[in-house]
């Protein structure tokens, strides 16, 4: 009996009962370049139309057997998923009850013909050269980290906590990383390092930019063209290792023999993937490091409670620098005398106007604008906006209030408690902070950088600088001082993770001080406060680990969000019980009425047991997608069960 060959084809398709291999016989004129990898057009019976996916893999079939639809095409003949990138897709979406199709989206660009067609003409890309220079530089400042470059040489899974310091005109971290980066590709394999954002992507590249050939680096971002993106894609899949730098999609980057993945500050909320199946960057990370065998580097001014975690269990290890590094915190606290009402206390003003005499002092704020809260004059009842019921802001001193979610502007305000129409700035945002601060230090140049008004470095010349969390300019040289203000407004958040994400805003802006240069912390007392002051994220991170151990929250369990009507919540309950009997009687939370007639539950397992819930809510998203795909079904949404694992943002 004669075989034929046969295509397994993944179906490019946000369908869940479509995340499967689907066969397909390969007729003879496709036989050449229907290779594994390669994109291709399948029919799909039950849509009566072509659609795309990739072929994974080749088999054989005997001619006796049920017989098989034909490939369409072969849109191209770049073999575009290689094996290593469909693996390790698979893994993350059934870690994540997801499909693989959607990783893989985010990974893949589309294809574009004229830059496969000047890649197919161009010369194989070679092995780029490090020089001698380069790696001696690379060694000098990994040498504080005694046993950094041998764990990265043997493939281990590290815990760094980076300098917290400016470098030579760039952050120590940066440095850090690049150095890591240049020593792994003098070894002949590929370093893929991911950052939150484009700023620190900039600082990676910049530095990286004076110790590599332009070849040897790729960034490798959403900000470029399509043909760019392709392009740079197209040279992953090349032998020759590189150097990738990019945001939380490039953990999945299929370059040659990956030496290390680096990820700079995974406890940002920028790495956590908010499109389907939403796979976090530190946990692809680990899959890829667990399948492939390369070293993984966590690195961050602080430490999250999930990487603690792991170095508790032993699964990550800590790799302590000879001599630790800290800046110099204070807590600053209104003196007698003083009003409780100050917001820059006497010791922070002047150490604010001493430090203006030699370079730039940094003020960190909690939120932009002028006054982006507004409350009643009278009563102090918070102003809401007459339509949304948002909050009201004022956008300068006199103007008309607005609402911070529909913007609508609200002229006739009164007060839902006591009718008066007077209003009250309840808060300062950047823009009046600087005006505040202008009047103080007359003759002095003041910076303000938010979200509105972007700025990524400054020069070493004095000036006060107002910047949001996260948004603060470089200063080369650092700042001669830190005030870091609205602490305790910050740490108000109804969040369960929010003293672990102060600590972290806090860190990196004090990081930013040039060395025994004062690092003022307003107002805020408690163990994060303690925990700036003495340096010790860690500690912090285990002390919250361990208060949230009893109560079983994140990251010491799991927790997975079961949302749609309420039969459908229901049953996937029901199932998941009957599928999973270890779990703890107390592991299901609501369900909970939600947006327009849904309902919401919370499920929280051990990690033993995340294999065999991920299957079974999976299996009941697919179940209900069928359902709602029946003939003669009463109309409505198709799919009415959304399954998200390890939710980034726990609202209890």
């Amino acid at each position: 009996m004669t075989s034929r060959r046969v295509a397994r084809v993944l179906i490019d398709s946000p369908l869940p009962q479509l995340d499967r291999l689907f066969d397909y016989a390969v007729p003879d004129d496709l036989a050449e370049r229907a290779v594994p990898g390669v994109r291709v057009k399948v029919p799909l019976r039950s849509a009566g139309r072509t659609v795309e996916g990739y072929l994974v893999d080749l088999a054989e079939r005997s001619e006796g057997e049920r017989p098989l639809s034909d490939l369409e095409d072969v849109v191209s003949p770049v073999p575009v998923l290689v094996p290593t990138l469909y693996d390790l897709a698979r893994r993350a979406a059934d870690r994540a009850a997801g499909s693989a199709s959607d990783i893989l989206r985010l990974v893949i660009p589309k294809r574009m013909v004229r830059a496969e067609k000047a890649w197919a003409a161009a010369p194989a890309p070679t092995t780029p050269e490090v020089s001698s220079d380069a790696l001696a530089w690379a060694q000098t400042i990994i040498a504080p980290f005694p046993t950094l470059a041998d764990a990265v040489a043997a493939g281990e899974r590290l815990a760094v906590d980076a300098p917290p310091r400016p470098g030579a005109g760039h952050p120590a971290w940066a440095e850090l990383l690049a150095a890591i980066a240049v020593i792994t590709l003098a070894a002949g394999r590929s370093a893929i390092i991911v950052v939150p954002d484009h700023r620190d992507q900039t600082h990676v590249l910049s530095v990286l930019g004076e110790r590599l050939p332009a070849d040897a680096v790729i960034r490798d971002d959403a900000r470029r063209s399509g043909p760019e993106r392709y392009a740079s894609y197209l040279r992953l899949l090349a032998p020759a290792p590189i150097v990738v730098v990019g945001n939380r999609s490039t953990v999945y980057a299929p370059a040659s023999e990956v030496g290390a993945v680096l990820i700079w500050n995974d406890g940002d909320p920028l790495l956590a993937e908010p499109l389907s199946p939403g796979v976090h960057a530190r946990d692809a990370a680990l899959l890829r490091q667990e399948t492939e065998g390369s070293a993984l580097v966590l690195a961050g001014h602080t430490r999250t409670t999930d990487v603690e975690r792991l170095v508790a269990v032993g699964w990550v290890h800590e790799v302590p620098a000879r001599r630790r590094e800290s800046p110099t915190v204070v807590l600053s606290a209104t003196r007698e005398g003083e009003s409780r009402g100050t917001r820059v206390p006497s010791a922070a003003f002047a150490a604010a106007r001493e430090a203006l005499a030699n370079g730039p002092v940094l003020v960190q704020v909690a939120r932009p604008g002028y006054a982006p809260v507004l409350v009643c004059a009278d009563c102090r009842t918070p102003a809401r906006c007459p339509h949304c019921a948002g909050p009201l802001r004022a956008r300068r001193p006199g103007a008309v209030p607005d609402c911070t979610w529909c913007g609508r502007s609200a002229p006739a305000w009164s007060c839902s408690s006591c009718s008066s129409i007077r209003l009250r700035m309840a808060s300062s945002g950047s823009e009046r902070t600087a005006d505040e601060l202008g009047r103080a230090f007359p003759n002095t140049r003041v910076i303000v950088s938010d979200g509105e008004h972007q700025v990524t470095e400054i020069d070493g010349r004095p000036a006060l600088v107002i910047a949001t969390r996260g948004a603060e300019p470089f200063a080369p040289e650092g700042y001669r001082a830190v005030i870091l203000l609205d602490g305790d407004r910050m740490l108000m958040t109804e969040q369960l993770r929010i003293a672990e994400a102060c600590l972290r805003w806090w860190s990196d802006a004090a990081a930013l001080a040039a060395p025994r240069a004062p690092v003022h912390l307003v107002g805020v007392a408690g163990p994060a406060a303690r925990a700036l002051a003495t340096w010790s994220q860690a500690a912090h991170a285990r002390a919250e680990l361990a208060e949230r151990a009893p109560l079983h929250m994140p990251p010491t369990v799991r927790v997975a969000a079961v949302e749609g009507s309420a039969a459908a919540v229901g049953a996937s309950l029901r199932q998941l019980r009957d599928d999973v009997p270890t779990l703890a009687d107390g592991a299901v939370l609501g369900p909970v009425p939600g947006e327009e007639g849904s309902v919401r539950a919370l499920v929280r397992f051990e990690f033993s047991a995340g294999r065999a819930v991920a299957e079974s809510l999976r299996a009941a998203v697919i179940a209900q997608a069928l359902r709602g795909r029946r003939r003669g079904s009463v109309p409505g949404p198709r799919n009415t069960l959304r399954v998200r694992l390890d939710v980034p943002d726990l609202d209890l």
